[in-house]
């Protein structure tokens, strides 16, 4: 396939998405410009993405780090946070290295 082709068959693709589907395919497509611009240069790549808010309403999208998730630490907003922790307990896995 060409590259035209490529792309046309992505639009068609893309146009028949549900909006869920939709944002985690713009998610992962940002996943892959950021994963090949850290592998060419890691440095510029962290300068490109500014420092997300957990304030905002917006999708966070970063390059998927433990880093990224720091931002939320303290930032718990509601009142099921033992029902949360305690589903946590209830499913959560073995972890396995």
């Amino acid at each position: 396939m060409t590259p035209t082709e490529i792309r046309h068959k992505l639009h068609q693709q893309i146009d028949q998405l549900p909006l869920d589907l939709l944002l985690l395919a713009a998610d992962f497509l940002d996943f892959l410009k950021f994963k090949r611009t850290k592998a060419s240069d890691s440095t510029e790549a962290l300068a490109q993405f500014s420092r997300p808010t957990a304030d905002s309403d917006e999708p966070i999208l970063t390059g998927s780090t433990g880093a990224d998730l720091l931002q939320f630490s303290g930032t718990w907003q509601g009142d099921d946070f033992e029902q949360c922790l305690q589903s946590v307990y209830e499913t959560r896995s073995p972890a396995q290295f």
